[in-house]
């Protein structure tokens, strides 16, 4: 079974001043917070003044991993201001604020990303609360409308564009081995990873390049559909567990993990390594994107971001906690195995 839920996409430089108005208009919307984080202010800014009168207010206070204290602000926000929609400008930060506001107070949510996360083309939302981060899928928190505009991605630095898009390839790649994968889903999931893979080197050579820029952003649209259509299995876990937890950054996360866990889950799933290979032109996936990450000045230990040795059994436990579906089984070794070769960042090896 396969269901393909309705979200239009918009893509072209300037979108974000010039379409999101009529994206809001064509919605019905007369009143919308916009959210967004501190640093992405002054895009959301620019998004707020073109909305004009249909304006309710602007909410700067997203961030990362969506505290429960910041999800419940932003929700009095929106009420007070009798918003009947919300825009969120930004990152993952602030697509999901924007979602808690949507699973809270049921108002529609349109998306106007500045970076490659792809978390606006899922219904999965995240929050963080007592030192744990827990996510859920609300049909309710999926964007009616994404503004994809490679100009706002300008301002994004190179190694935090290299880590949003080696994240949005961990959707992916995951994806592509979720239990509930469809045919559709995987040419999805394949030409997304392609797609990201090949944009990161020419954003990263040419941080102006908006050509390059817009590939990324429609990569991002496609690993991000792809897991929107999909469960999540380790990757995805470990990286909850090392964000939510001990509050590592979220893209660098991804970044770090991904290339060991492909490593882990490879014998198991030799169909998505194979498309994986594909996509990136390779017959070590995970190598190469530790390799793409290294080239490309992007962080590939987790000591790097700031986890201590001490930590390991500590996510290991946390890990493997609760089941979750992975086509490769992981107990408390394999995966303290597993983080301690990220927490190094040796070069993957595939193991039986």
């Amino acid at each position: 079974m396969h269901e393909s839920p309705a979200v239009r996409v918009v893509l072209g430089p300037g979108a974000s001043v010039a379409a999101t108005p009529g994206e809001a208009e064509r919605l019905g919307l007369r009143r919308l917070l916009v959210v967004s984080g501190p640093r992405g202010a002054g895009t959301a800014r620019a998004v707020a003044d073109a909305l004009g009168d249909a304006c309710a207010g602007l909410h700067p206070e997203a961030r990362m991993h969506v505290p429960a204290e910041v999800a419940d602000r932003a929700v009095a926000v929106a009420r007070r201001t009798r918003a009947d929609g919300c825009v969120a400008v930004g990152g993952g930060s602030a697509v999901g604020l924007g979602k808690m506001i949507a699973l809270r107070t049921g108002l529609p949510l349109i998306a106007v990303p500045s970076t490659y996360s792809g978390s606006e083309m899922t219904p999965v939302w995240g929050l963080t609360e007592h030192g744990a981060k827990r996510t859920g899928r609300d049909p309710s928190v999926r964007p009616r409308s994404v503004v994809y505009d490679p100009e706002l991605t300008l301002s994004l630095p190179v190694a935090l564009s290299v880590t949003s898009g080696i994240n949005a390839v961990a959707h992916a790649a995951e994806a592509l081995y979720a239990p509930d994968t469809t045919p559709l889903t995987s040419l999805t999931a394949e030409e997304g990873a392609r797609a990201m893979t090949a944009a990161l080197p020419d954003l990263a050579a040419d941080p102006r390049d908006l050509d390059a820029r817009g590939r990324a952003l429609y990569g991002a649209w496609l690993c991000g559909t792809a897991l929107g259509a999909t469960t999540m299995g380790l990757h995805h876990k470990l990286c909850h567990v090392l964000g939510g937890t001990f509050g590592l950054p979220h893209a660098e996360t991804h970044t770090v993990v991904l290339p060991y866990a492909l490593a882990f889950n490879a014998p198991a799933v030799p169909a998505a390594m194979t498309a994986l290979g594909r996509a990136l032109g390779t017959d070590d996936v995970p190598y190469a994107l530790w390799d793409l990450a290294g080239r490309l000045g992007a962080p590939r230990s987790l000591a790097a971001l700031g986890l201590t040795e001490a930590d390991l059994p500590v996510a290991a436990r946390e890990a493997t906690g609760r089941a979750y579906p992975n086509p490769r089984a992981a107990g408390p070794d394999d995966v303290r195995e597993l983080l301690r070769a990220a927490y190094a960042g040796d070069r993957p090896h595939v193991r039986p």
